[in-house]
């Protein structure tokens, strides 16, 4: 059944959103207790550390960090050629090299099933980069950021499934946003989709799920910082993640990647993106997407 869709207003513009829900009740301001009452919370702990405050923006004030209650997503770690992906950066962006003439691109999918602007699906395709102002040896900064679970990435591809979240993401954050039709699926096996404008399979993945860890709360925690340009001036977007049921597989060998004529299997066509690396996935996560800060001198 049809969800009632209701408008409202972010920004200058006019978007639709579900009647009631937590968008329309809360405006990214919620209350927790009331969150808490939902079956799919669980423990909402985490997010009662995170106290939100009213920060000016692009599209005037708004309540962060944005809160993402219960979500799951599957992950592709490929390699890439070096050469490839530092055609497809901005200067003065630097891919972060793996291996002798190759770095790192991540084929993400995530499905938001409770979150302040509405559960939706997104898809991402993001190359690793160095750290703003880092110097010095690159596989002592891979290996910190293994240990640390922190890396930095370029966002390249952001598509999503709601008109909300491409609003926001384009006009709060000047993400590449726009709609498509994504679909994630985490139970006996790992299956994830995306269909391109035409209507035909874009990008598909397809695994048996590997033994899951679960974890307590706040005791996995790992961070992505997305390095981009607002404006015309560089900044950054924090995303902390308080993992709760997890796996990892690295050299995944019945994995399936299926490449279709959509915008998501060219790019990785242009970035050469091959040898799958590293597979993840979580059954079972929280997030906490902050507004961009500048970085001033550090790029």
């Amino acid at each position: 059944m049809e969800k009632e869709m209701t408008q409202v207003t972010f920004g200058s513009q006019q978007v639709s959103v579900i009647a009631g829900g937590f968008y329309d009740r809360y405006r990214m301001n919620p209350d927790l207790d009331q969150v808490a009452k939902d079956p799919l919370a669980g423990d909402i702990s985490w997010f009662r550390t995170l106290p939100k405050r009213q920060l000016d923006s692009r599209v005037g004030l708004t309540w962060a960090p944005n809160f993402y209650y219960r979500s799951q997503n599957l992950q592709l770690l490929m390699l890439a050629p070096l050469a490839k992906l530092k055609a497809a950066l901005p200067v003065p962006l630097e891919p972060l090299r793996a291996l002798p003439g190759y770095g790192l691109v991540a084929l993400t999918f995530f499905s938001y099933d409770l979150c302040d602007n509405d559960p939706y699906q997104e898809a991402s395709v993001a190359v690793v980069i160095r750290a703003p102002g880092a110097k010095g040896s690159q596989l002592g900064e891979l290996i910190s950021a293994m240990g640390q679970r922190h890396f930095h990435a370029h966002v390249l591809a952001l598509p999503v499934t709601t008109e909300i979240a491409r609003v926001r993401g384009v006009e709060a954050y000047q993400l590449p946003k726009w709609r498509a039709d994504i679909d994630l699926e985490i139970s006996d096996k790992a299956s994830a989709r995306i269909l391109g404008p035409d209507g035909k399979v874009d990008l598909a993945v397809s695994a048996p799920l590997p033994r899951l860890s679960r974890v307590p709360s706040q005791s996995h925690m790992s961070q992505t910082t997305m390095v981009h340009q607002v404006d015309g001036c560089w900044q950054q977007t924090r995303v902390q993640t308080n993992t709760l049921a997890f796996a990892q597989q690295l050299l995944p060998r019945k994995l399936t990647l299926t490449r279709g004529q959509g915008p998501l299997s060219t790019l990785l066509q242009q970035l050469g993106a091959g040898r799958v690396l590293r597979f993840d996935v979580m059954q079972d996560a929280q997030s906490a997407l902050h507004l961009p800060t500048p970085l001033g001198a550090r790029l």
